[in-house]
């Protein structure tokens, strides 16, 4: 069941996670979105709201452990518990190692690992005392297999992969009831390519993506799924992308 569940959401400011809040909310979830542009979230919270639905939001920087533990208070003092967590925030500048673009190294293990490691620890203990939630994380086609340029990006997302493994099984032992599900998309019309600064990169990833890229609602679908599924039952891994993309 969606209906009436409390689903906090980063990165939620557009694409995924826009798309995800939209249909959740569509289906009677209370949404609570967090991402750093205020205007953007503020936009989607009155869209969900004129459209019937139940949202909040608050400013996170996800790399900001503070951040992730104000996020699920809101949550909790505004709707009473959290049901799911979905960890959507995330960076794609790829280039070659020998570019040496070794800011972006560092901002992609800043958001793509320690925003998700931050998002658990702040929800864990709700989880752990109230025995039951869901955490669901993006990773990445990259997460499960490397390509040139993506080594860092790649990197990240295949922690996030085994992270999550981790996770279920440690949850399933320790008879807290947390139910997982890692997201591994394929070409989805978002932002992240914004992020590049490598010309030749972007134009390589900027072709596949216009041959082959989908909308961000068929990954939204999917989450809405995981959610919708049992408590007693977990899909753990879904890989997401286009019927025509080899990947």
């Amino acid at each position: 069941m969606i209906k009436d569940k409390v689903i906090i959401i980063t990165g939620a400011s557009a694409g995924i996670g826009e798309a995800t809040a939209k249909l959740l909310a569509s289906k009677g979830a209370k949404v609570v979105l967090g991402a750093r542009r205020e205007e953007k979230l503020k936009r989607i919270v009155d869209e969900i709201k004129q459209a019937g639905g139940q949202s909040i939001s608050q400013v996170l920087d996800v790399t900001r452990q503070e951040d992730n533990e104000r996020i699920v208070r809101l949550a909790r003092d505004t709707f009473g518990r959290v049901d799911a967590i979905l960890l959507n925030a995330g960076l794609m500048p790829n280039s070659p190692l020998s570019a040496l673009k070794t800011d972006e190294w560092h901002q992609m293990v800043d958001v793509n690992i320690k925003g998700v490691l931050n998002g658990v620890a702040a929800v864990l203990p709700l989880f752990v005392a109230q025995k039951s939630g869901h955490v669901i994380a993006v990773s990445s086609v990259a997460g499960l297999k490397a390509y040139p340029g993506g080594a860092v990006y790649g990197g990240t997302k295949w922690f996030v992969r085994d992270f999550m493994e981790v996770l279920r099984m440690e949850s399933a032992m320790e008879g807290t009831n947390i139910r997982t599900a890692t997201l591994y998309p394929a070409a989805i019309n978002t932002e992240l390519l914004s992020t590049f600064s490598d010309k030749a990169s972007l134009e390589q990833m900027q072709g596949i993506y216009d041959q082959y890229g989908i909308s961000p609602d068929r990954v939204a679908e999917v989450v809405a799924f995981a959610i919708d599924l049992p408590d007693d039952t977990t899909v753990n891994e879904f890989t997401i992308g286009p019927a025509n993309q080899p990947w």
